[in-house]
């Protein structure tokens, strides 16, 4: 039976409408389609975010408008910092001050205070270790190198006949060493002059050697060796130095001329005998 939309209202109105539902007949040429479904809410594409940036906390009504933000950039790469390389024991000259003869051979083999001594073998002091006289000459040669020992060779020979001049021998009263213990090289490999630097970094060495030999009078031949003991400049002269005491160490120094230059200038022979009657009258005065 056919309801019309006039009866249906009226139903309604009568307040019986809701205790059966009313419908209507299909019309005769309609055809049934299928209950149309609801629509999927509509989603939004999810953003493509860049690589490396985080993407932001979704919004929730339950905790508010979250701002849109971004990872902070990243801070740039700094490398490390290089270790801390403790130093070896004796590079300071405080540990070689209080070194005794076994210490202070061993730090002068494992020195590393100049670039001289890379490759090279140094050449020790040798003599009396309970002096009378200290010898210090400038820089180790290729003939020390050879022989193991400073002030070698001919110019060796010369030094320990002027030592015997004034009743002194190397064994028994006289200790004679390098100011700079690892021979320079040029870079043909012969000798060359000791830098500033290189006399600098061993002369911490030598003043250990003398305070161990307890010498009182030091006699310094050529003028490398005088200059870099009296803080002068290692190309000054030495007529600047010769002829008058100096102090160093608590000893005396006197000047003179290096035995090597003596042999290729016999005449000057006068010169260094008198620097050696002025050492011995200082090691008169002092008694030792």
């Amino acid at each position: 039976m056919k309801v019309s939309e006039r009866d249906e209202l009226f139903l309604a109105e009568m307040g019986i409408g809701p205790l059966w539902r009313l419908r209507r007949q299909p019309e005769p040429d309609a055809v049934d389609e299928p209950p149309a479904q609801e629509a999927a809410p509509a989603t939004a594409p999810a953003p493509a975010w860049e690589p490396g940036v985080i993407p932001p906390p979704p919004r929730d009504p339950a905790w508010g408008e979250v701002p849109m933000t971004s990872a902070p950039a990243p801070a740039p790469w700094v490398p490390p910092a290089p270790p801390v390389v403790e130093e070896e024991p004796g590079d300071s000259d405080e540990a070689i001050a209080a070194m005794d003869w076994v210490e202070l051979h061993a730090a002068i083999k494992r020195c590393k205070r100049c670039g001289s001594c890379e490759g090279r073998e140094p050449v020790y002091g040798a003599g009396a270790q309970t002096a009378r006289w200290f010898v210090a000459a400038g820089a180790s040669t290729a003939a020390d190198e050879k022989a193991g020992q400073p002030l070698a060779g001919d110019a060796g020979k010369l030094l320990d006949n002027m030592l015997g001049a004034v009743g002194l021998t190397r064994e028994r009263d006289v200790y004679v060493t390098n100011l700079v213990k690892c021979r320079p090289a040029s870079a043909n490999g012969g000798d060359r002059a000791p830098t500033a630097d290189e006399a600098r970094a061993c002369r911490p060495f030598l003043e250990r050697e003398l305070a161990l030999t307890g010498a009182g009078t030091v006699l310094t031949p050529g003028q490398i060796a005088a200059n870099g003991l009296l803080g002068k400049p290692l190309q000054e002269p030495l007529a600047g130095s010769r002829g008058s005491n100096h102090a160093f160490g608590g000893a005396d120094l006197v000047a003179t001329l290096h035995p090597g230059e003596l042999l290729r200038r016999g005449a000057d022979k006068a010169l260094a005998w008198a620097d050696l009657c002025r050492a011995r009258a200082a090691h008169a005065r002092r008694g030792r």
